[in-house]
């Protein structure tokens, strides 16, 4: 008595919309997805995306939020489940090569940049900070150095220069969905093609944290722009600190009227050097402030911590050492 081969057994590791889409893709389809690791959603943290939780909810999928997958009773769980394929989809914890070992089909990552570049965390931010102009999804087998297996697949979206980093997300976002749509089921079968990476050409870059927001005046303007745009909002924000107060910069502008007009004015005084100081206020309403190389006009600003101060003319908004 002969009957169909079993389907295989697909365990996903994801978070963030990304893996959402990449989740939904396999369920709308009917493959067997056995279980997915996930995170909480951290209170701290603006949720602004859809999470994988949501898709494997409504298909009755089990869903487990550990904090750690590397103890011994989580690694236990997991071979448990006897994965055939392992898919990670933004899962923010390094899964062991322990783990990766237990599907037979291989494990293989869904990651938000264009590989080799920008390794690791936060891809589209660094992109973005770094003026690239193209963003896109990658496919690749996981191994133990984070992001820096085979290929197996990739997508790339242009982006302008003054998209913002969640702009420039969602333009990738549909990228993930057709690279696992069109390599599922050679995935499935054990046939996906793979080319690795060229190492010459890799970059990797960390987490970034609320204080690496933190605006350096002395660089150039576009730099300075790259990192307003890269981290405004959902993200925490770029700012410049006047005394206890922080005042947050969502959105400048580099060319504008204001920008250029201000920083060919003349002098705050005699004294006053003819070309102005990086950090220092050109101009109040509106605010305008000196960078490395020219101005940048602040359009849209907060303040926190403190009552918003009195700004002046020819103020330093550099950090006193």
């Amino acid at each position: 008595m002969s009957g169909e081969a079993p389907r295989p057994r697909i365990l996903f590791f994801g978070y963030s919309e990304v893996g959402f889409e990449c989740l939904s893709v396999l369920l709308e389809r009917g493959d067997n997805v056995v279980a997915l690791f996930t995170h909480e959603d951290n209170p701290g943290e603006k949720i602004w995306f859809k999470t994988p939780a949501v898709a494997a909810q409504a298909a009755g999928v089990p869903i487990f939020t550990p904090e750690k997958i590397t103890t011994p009773e989580r690694m236990e769980q997991i071979a448990a489940l006897k994965p055939d394929l392992i898919l990670s989809a933004y899962y923010r914890n390094m899964i062991s090569t322990k783990i990766l070992g237990l599907a037979r089909l291989g494990a293989f990552n869904m990651h938000g940049s264009l590989l080799p570049k920008y390794r690791g965390r936060a891809p589209i931010n660094w992109a973005v900070l770094h003026g690239e102009r193209r963003v896109g999804m990658t496919l690749h087998r996981m191994v133990k150095a984070p992001d820096a297996g085979a290929i197996v697949d990739s997508e790339g979206v242009d982006i302008g220069p003054r998209d913002t980093a969640a702009e420039a997300f969602r333009k990738a976002l549909p990228c993930a969905r057709r690279i696992l749509a069109r390599r599922i089921d050679a995935l499935l079968a054990g046939k996906a093609p793979e080319t690795p990476q060229d190492e010459s050409q890799a970059t990797y870059f960390g987490g970034r944290k609320p204080e690496d927001g933190r605006i350096d005046w002395t660089q150039p303007s576009a730099r300075i722009f790259n990192l307003i745009r890269a981290v405004t909002d959902p993200f925490p924000g770029a700012f410049t600190d006047v005394g206890p107060a922080r005042l947050m910069v969502w959105w400048a502008e580099p060319g504008s009227t204001a920008a250029k007009s201000a920083g060919e004015r003349a002098p705050v005084s005699t004294a006053a050097p003819r070309t102005p100081l990086p950090g220092q206020i050109l101009s109040v309403d509106p605010l305008v402030v000196a960078t490395g190389d020219g101005a940048l006009e602040l359009t849209r600003t907060e303040w926190r911590g403190a009552d918003a101060p009195v700004l002046v003319r020819g103020q330093s908004l550099l950090r006193s050492s």
